[in-house]
């Protein structure tokens, strides 16, 4: 079980579970049909106003984010 409480802890998550996976930034990017740089800059924890400010939230109230890899 893995607790997230920043942007950087779930970009390491991501990074974590693609390279686990044998993916490329640049192949994840094509299958999940977003931009190079923005998945580098989401495993490099860079916060977007929505993200950081959710996490943020959930932080305050308490609230752990938990990430487990499905199936």
């Amino acid at each position: 079980m893995t607790y997230i409480r920043s942007v950087k802890g779930l970009g390491a998550v991501i990074r974590g579970e693609r390279r686990r996976q044998g993916m490329t930034q640049a192949e994840l990017a094509g299958l999940a049909d977003v931009g190079v740089t923005f998945l580098s800059q989401l495993e490099n924890g860079k916060e977007s106003a929505e993200v950081g400010k959710v996490l943020r939230v959930l932080t305050m109230l308490g609230i752990d984010v938990i990430a487990e890899v499905r199936g």
